[in-house]
């Protein structure tokens, strides 16, 4: 999340109260569009349980399904973010192609925050690098409350850029229960992007 601003429409950041991946699937119940929840909140509904405290929820979405979102979230406020900037959406208005993030604003408090990525509802594209994708099958799972989220090897590949302390927490917890399968794709992808990486090895 944006800590610092020169433009900033709405309440301040301290104005997280995040709604519940739960909470947020039955506000999308219907929408024709592809998404999952993503971040720290993803890993935990692999988990099965809540694992630390989440400031915010964060789903992605298909740039191109933003609207289909959009309508379902009729009611609620959209701000675009970005370079320390939350500026308001007017209605009807894109996010800028060089923005991926939007927050949902509910009265003076940020619920979730909408993020845009490439890929369609087949394909899983990583943002980051256009050139890794996947079957959106492989990448993403329902809880067992059905609320799709990223799998876990996809959501350590955007934990790994610039980890932080948390993200380092959350690899050292679910890095030793990844499944084969997932643990080589994620080596895979890390050695490709991240060569050199600290976590390679222990992913070995």
């Amino acid at each position: 999340m944006e800590t610092t601003s020169s433009h900033w429409d709405g309440p301040p950041l301290e104005a997280w109260d995040a709604w519940t991946p739960e909470a947020a699937a039955a506000r999308l119940a219907g929408v024709e569009a592809p998404w999952c929840v993503v971040g720290g909140w993803a890993l935990d509904l692999w988990l099965g349980r809540q694992s630390r405290p989440h400031g915010d929820l964060e789903i992605a979405i298909p740039r191109a399904a933003f609207g289909a979102v959009r309508t379902r979230l009729a009611g609620f406020a959209l701000h675009v973010v970005g370079d320390g900037e939350v500026r308001a959406l007017a209605p009807g208005a894109e996010p800028p192609a060089h923005r991926h993030q939007t927050w949902v604003r509910e009265g003076e408090a940020w619920r979730m925050d909408v993020m845009l990525e490439p890929g369609d509802a087949e394909t899983w594209v990583y943002r980051r690098d256009e050139s890794l994708s996947a079957p959106r099958a492989q990448m993403v799972g329902l809880s067992a409350a059905g609320v799709p989220y990223l799998r876990p090897h996809g959501g350590l590949l955007y934990k790994a850029a610039k980890p932080r302390p948390k993200d380092e927490a959350d690899f050292a917890l679910i890095a030793p229960l990844l499944e084969v399968e997932g643990r080589a794709w994620l080596r895979a992808a890390i050695a490709r992007l991240h060569p050199g990486h600290a976590w390679l090895e222990r992913l070995a």
